[in-house]
């Protein structure tokens, strides 16, 4: 029986990748922050009453500013694999907070590296970097487009890229990096824009809101479903040496189309609702990010299979079934369609 420690597992991306790894026989070992309330509910589903002898997932206090707690968790966990994607992600806040956000995202990338280095248990590590590090550069973006980041985000996630480049190459250590377009789903942060746009939907319709602010529209986005994103982590520490890849749908869609999709499907007119606030507009802007995913569907088979459209129905379905109203449907057609035979819920 493998193991496995994710960093990030009450995240989005920790949440399925933790469901799809125990569903292949794992036992799984998850890294969560000290809180004074709970922020475990993506993986409530998955939890086992750690006394209880056939309990295959276990959640650690620690966090990646804390070097020496990363250590011990090494030498206590000995994990086989290494699922790295706990960081400070949002784009927007990370203006605000650049100085955190270079000590999470970037130097907690290089705590877990010497973590892994010093404790000499031999894994295999994925490391989550971002498409926000290709910034301003030409689209369609690959593993060969040089970075310009655009943010403190982007910023620290180059610095954690590289070097988990250099300690494969320098220490021998199997060490991925998979460069991740946008992903989404029911799951996603409510402050991300396209969960914004979902709730902010279902709410609309079911009167408790009546506006929706938000800031540019035209930013375009490769916007893919995150259950599809994590099977491709695993697949990746599969390899029989460690690689780098961009995965991603190959296309593009504007955040205005986003919210016509979202709006349209349940009905409502985006244009009574959606006004614009400053607030949410960036210091500099990534206008367009679109991966090319040639290299991983020809090297790993890979490729999206829910697409934009499908996508939006699946969140959009997933905010109204919340809200107690009636869905259209077809975003849950468009999921029993899919592969995910492992995923409990969308």
């Amino acid at each position: 029986m493998k193991v496995a420690l994710i960093t990030g597992i009450t995240g989005q991306d920790g949440s399925y990748l933790a469901e799809f790894l125990l569903a292949k026989a794992y036992t799984v070992h998850g890294l969560v922050r000290r809180a004074s309330t709970f922020h475990t509910d993506r993986i409530d589903h998955l939890y086992q009453d750690p006394h209880d002898s056939k309990a295959r997932l276990f959640l650690h206090y620690g966090d990646l500013a804390d070097s020496g707690q990363l250590t011990n968790l090494f030498y206590e966990v000995k994990p086989d694999e290494v699922y790295h994607l706990g960081a400070q992600s949002h784009v927007r806040v990370s203006f605000d907070m650049p100085d955190y956000t270079g000590d999470v995202t970037g130097l907690g990338t290089v705590r877990l590296l010497e973590a892994i280095r010093k404790s000499g248990v031999r894994c295999r590590l994925y490391q989550a970097s971002s498409s926000e590090m290709f910034g301003a550069a030409p689209a369609p973006q690959s593993e060969t487009t040089p970075f310009q980041p655009r943010s403190p985000y982007a910023a620290a996630k180059v610095y954690a890229h590289w070097m988990v480049r250099n300690y494969r190459e320098g220490y021998g250590l199997f060490a991925c990096n998979g460069i991740l377009f946008n992903h989404e789903s029911p799951r996603r942060g409510e402050t991300f824009v396209t969960r914004k746009i979902t709730r902010a939907v279902a709410a609309i319709k079911a009167g408790r809101q009546q506006t929706l602010y938000l800031g540019n529209l035209d930013a375009r986005r490769d916007w893919g479903y995150a259950p599809e994103y994590v099977e491709l982590m695993w697949r990746m520490l599969q390899m029989t040496a460690p690689q780098d890849f961009v995965f991603g749908t190959g296309e593009t869609h504007s955040v205005r189309e986003f919210v016509e999709a979202a709006f349209g499907y349940a009905g409502l007119d985006w244009r009574e609702h959606v006004k614009l606030d400053q607030r949410y507009l960036r210091p500099t802007e990534v206008e367009l990010l679109k991966a090319d995913p040639s290299n991983v569907k020809r090297q790993l088979g890979w490729e999206a299979h829910v697409r934009f459209a499908d996508l939006v129905r699946i969140m959009v379905d997933a905010e109204l079934e919340t809200a107690g109203l009636p869905a259209p449907g077809e975003g849950k057609r468009a999921f029993d369609a899919g592969r995910f035979g492992w995923l409990r819920r969308p």
